[in-house]
């Protein structure tokens, strides 16, 4: 695996951190992934700076309990960008009621500087 390769799948694990993070650990989570104006749009948010991040991830963690998001497929990337596809899969039966693609630039740290989400499969009334 090249060194450019592994700088996006590393930036997307720690993405992937963010979502994923304890209630308490959301906030150092998403601080060590977004650089601090950061930003996050899909078709539910648009929002900038860690603060308004972290209450994203909290919200959608609150509306999908027992559920963990994980990649699917590989990670592409280049000229500081990224693209890849996700489902959040619950932990108790592995259904995957939801499925995205996303899109994220990074700056000269690895760290993001802004994300861009695809809602692919939602629940009904979600």
């Amino acid at each position: 695996m090249s060194a450019p390769t592994r700088r996006y799948e590393d930036a997307v694990a720690r993405y992937f951190e963010a979502w994923n993070a304890a209630p308490d650990a959301v906030a150092k989570a998403v601080a060590a992934a977004w650089t601090e104006d950061g930003g996050y749009t899909d078709p539910l948010a648009d929002v900038r700076g860690h603060e308004q991040i972290a209450a994203v991830v909290a919200a959608a963690r609150e509306q999908f309990p027992g559920f963990s998001f994980r990649l699917t497929g590989a990670v592409d990337g280049h000229h500081d960008t990224a693209r890849f596809s996700w489902e959040l899969v619950s932990e108790a039966d592995g259904s995957a009621p939801v499925a995205g693609f996303d899109v994220i630039a990074l700056d000269g740290e690895d760290r993001i500087r802004s994300v861009f989400g695809f809602l692919d499969r939602v629940p009904a009334g979600a």
